[in-house]
């Protein structure tokens, strides 16, 4: 593989790049680099598996468009084959009876899901109050290129903040009805459908 089939990959969310955050390099995440570490895909590249990236295994379902129900109904199918194999070696997932699933950063504990959808959003994501909005909407953001990238053209990439206290259910809900409604916030866009749009609505 050359360096520029790699970038592409990595540009294109297929493939994880070595680790540089100070927090990784500090515990040791990028020891014996790239030793142990792989992709595994199907043919459409909608279902990746990665190994030994963060975490021992890292499950993704990915496509373009909005069709999130094939999206999570995909994950769900391929992370059950995934624990059917396990179980049938002796093997599970770290699981803690009060924290849920144990992963590598205590921010995934629980469910260890996130959900994210790529929006365009550049209006609403220059205003000042919208840290505030995806915060009482239980959303975070990330740059179009994941964490600490920027927002490319306006493109965001908006997920679920929670990881704890709620089912994997819920939490993809609580994205489903977030990207539905952000774009509906700023004057001038859609006009408010219900009277809980109209109050999220925000002035220029």
């Amino acid at each position: 593989m050359t360096e520029a089939e790699q970038q592409q990959l990595i540009d294109d969310h297929f493939l994880f790049d070595k680790p540089v955050s100070p927090l990784l390099l500090a515990s040791g995440m990028a020891r014996d680099w790239p030793d142990a570490r792989g992709i595994w895909h199907n043919d459409n590249k909608t279902f990746l598996v990665w190994i030994n990236e963060e975490d021992h295994l890292r499950v993704i379902s990915m496509q373009k468009g909005g069709n999130m129900k094939e999206v999570f109904t995909r994950f769900c199918n391929g992370l059950t084959q995934i624990e059917t194999l396990f179980k049938s070696k002796n093997f599970e997932f770290m699981w803690n009876p009060h924290l849920g699933y144990i992963l590598t950063c205590p921010s995934n504990l629980g469910t260890g899901l996130r959900a994210g959808v790529h929006i365009k959003l550049p209006h609403l994501g220059k205003h000042e109050k919208f840290p505030e909005v995806l915060k009482r909407l239980r959303l975070q953001k990330r740059g179009t290129g994941g964490v600490d990238t920027a927002a490319v053209g306006g493109v965001f990439d908006i997920s679920n903040a929670d990881r704890l206290g709620f089912s994997e259910v819920e939490l993809v809900q609580m994205v489903v009805d977030g990207v539905k409604l952000l774009p509906n916030l700023l004057p001038g866009q859609c006009p408010p459908r219900t009277p809980r749009l109209a109050a999220w609505r925000l002035s220029p």
